[in-house]
């Protein structure tokens, strides 16, 4: 008699399910469309960042709800890090008009990061899970820093504008 494999538990399918959908947001944020021609993806993640501050921040904090997806999927302190610095290095360079959307359609910190994740469980190395701490304050720090680069947007902006106006009086 042959004995069937078991099925996959739920806590995988959950995962499964899971790592699907944050796959499809981060798709929806790189590479939503083709260039017609090239391999290169749009996403709307750099046409979020044309909304001066608001859409930095929209975009950041879904960045972070990946990052924090993957947290409660296990990930190491390691991992965790690389997927922020991913984001860190996106929303600074998003601080620069123009240049930083040009900068996010290249750096694809969301598609980095679902890499890392999708890495780390199809070949799960021996290593501890992040505790809680570490990810309350990882993903504090994050959100954090995302509100405070979109601040020193609208200063910048502000600033842009003073200069222009002292330039060109009205």
């Amino acid at each position: 008699m042959i004995m069937a494999k078991p099925s996959p538990t739920p806590t995988h399918q959950s995962k499964v399910a899971k790592v699907r959908q944050l796959r499809q947001i981060s798709d929806l944020l790189d590479n939503a469309i083709r260039v017609p021609g090239t391999s290169l993806g749009v996403g709307l993640d750099p046409v979020l960042g044309l909304i001066p501050g608001g859409g930095d921040v929209l975009g950041g904090l879904i960045s972070v709800y990946i990052v924090f997806s993957a947290a409660t999927m296990g990930l190491p302190k390691e991992t965790l890090t690389r997927m922020a610095t991913n984001i860190v290095f996106d929303s600074l360079a998003g601080i620069v008009p123009v240049f930083g959307d040009l900068f996010d359609v290249a750096w694809k910190a969301n598609s980095k990061n679902m890499d890392l994740l999708e890495n780390h469980l199809e070949s799960p190395q021996v290593s501890k899970k992040a505790d809680r701490w570490f990810i309350f304050l990882l993903l504090g720090g994050l959100i954090l820093f995302v509100i405070a680069i979109a601040a020193l947007g609208f200063v910048i902006i502000s600033l842009l504008l003073k200069i222009i106006q002292f330039i060109i009086p009205g």
